[in-house]
C-alpha cells in the first residue's frame, strides 16, 4: 500500500520520542497504544528508516530518530509560531517577538528595547520570558525564541551574537560586614568568606568569571550556595549566609539589607550579548532588526 507522510505521523513520532514509552505516549495523545504503534511503525516503512530500538524493558531512538526528534521539534514550532502570527497580522498587526533574557538583562538592556520597540514599532508584539544561557539558545534553535540575551562568549553554528551591554563587577556584602568602600582594597580581604554564586548551569561565563576574579586576587573561592535568581542571592547575603559577585546594574531595583562594593580596578567585565539566528524567517524581527542592530 502507497502510504504518505502526513502531519500526525510527525505529531506521533515526537511524543513516543519524549516519552520513550508508547502507553504513555499513546495517553498523552488520547489514541489506543496498538493504533499509536501501528502509526509509528507505517512512518518507519515510508521513510524507510528505523526510528525505534524496541524490547520489552525499554524504548530508545536510534541515531536516525535522534535527529528526527530535533528537526520535527524545529518544525512543529514553526508551525505553531506561523499560525499565531497569521492571526496577529489578521488584526492588522506586525507580528510578534519572542524575546528570552538573563534576569540581570531587565536591568536596563530590555526595558529599554521594549521602549523602543513600542515607539518606533507599536504594531510588533513582543513576548518575554526569563530562561538561562542555555534554555535560551535551544529555543532559539528550536524556533520557539528570535531573540535573546546571555552572557556566553560563544555560540553554535548559524547563530549571531552582539555584545550590547558591559558592566562592572560589584562585591555583594551583608549591610554590617566590617568591608565597605573606604576600607576595601582588594578581593584578597575577601578570601576568608564563603561565596554564594549564579548557578555553573545557569551561565558557566559568569561563573568562571567570578572565579578568575578571586584567583587573580590569589584565592580559590569557597562556595556555599548556588542559585538563579539575584533575589535569592541578596537574600542568602542579607541573612549571612555568604557574600557574593554580581554585576553592578543588578543593586538597583532591590530593598535588601545588602551593600555592594564596585570592583573597578579588575580587567573582568560582565558582558551582556544578543542572540539570534541568523536565518530567522519572523517578518516581526525583521522589520526591527535595525533598530536591535542599534543597540
Amino acid at each position: 500500500m502507497n502510504y504518505q507522510i502526513e502531519l500526525r505521523h510527525f505529531i506521533y513520532f515526537l511524543a513516543v520520542a519524549e516519552e520513550l514509552h508508547y502507553r504513555k505516549a499513546a495517553e498523552k495523545l488520547f489514541i489506543s497504544q496498538p493504533g499509536l504503534s501501528t502509526q509509528i511503525k507505517q512512518m518507519e516503512e515510508i521513510l524507510q528508516t528505523q526510528l525505534f530500538v524496541r524490547d520489552k524493558k525499554k524504548v530508545s531512538l536510534t541515531p536516525a530518530g535522534e535527529f528526527l526528534k530535533g528537526e520535527v521539534e524545529f518544525v512543529l514550532n514553526h508551525l505553531e509560531q506561523t499560525k499565531k502570527q497569521l492571526k496577529l497580522i489578521g488584526k492588522g498587526h506586525l507580528g510578534e517577538v519572542r524575546i528570552g533574557f538573563l534576569g540581570s538583562a531587565m536591568q536596563n538592556v530590555v526595558p529599554n528595547l521594549l521602549l523602543d520597540l513600542k515607539h518606533k514599532y507599536p504594531l510588533i508584539h513582543s513576548s518575554l520570558e526569563e530562561l538561562s544561557n542555555r534554555a535560551q539558545i535551544n529555543a532559539i534553535l528550536h524556533d520557539r525564541l528570535d531573540l535573546g540575551f546571555v552572557r556566553l562568549a560563544r555560540v553554535p553554528k548559524g547563530l549571531i551574537l552582539k555584545p550590547v551591554f558591559e558592566d562592572t563587577f560589584s562585591l555583594v556584602l551583608p549591610e554590617d560586614h566590617p568591608l565597605d568602600a573606604k576600607t576595601f582594597k582588594g578581593m584578597k580581604q575577601a578570601a576568608g568568606d564563603d561565596f554564594i554564586l549564579f548557578s555553573q548551569d545557569y551561565s558557566p561565563l559568569y561563573y568562571d568569571t567570578v572565579l578568575s576574579i578571586c584567583e587573580d586576587a590569589g584565592f580559590t573561592p569557597r562556595v556555599s550556595h548556588k542559585s538563579v535568581h539575584a533575589q535569592t542571592i541578596f537574600k542568602l547575603v542579607e541573612n549571612k549566609l555568604g557574600i557574593a559577585i554580581v554585576p553592578t546594574a543588578l543593586q538597583y531595583g532591590f530593598q535588601m539589607k545588602v551593600k555592594f562594593i564596585e570592583l573597578k580596578r579588575i580587567k573582568q567585565r560582565a558582558v551582556l550579548s544578543m542572540v539570534w539566528k541568523e536565518d530567522n524567517r519572523n517578518p516581526a524581527l525583521q522589520n526591527c532588526m535595525e533598530l536591535l542592530l542599534k543597540m
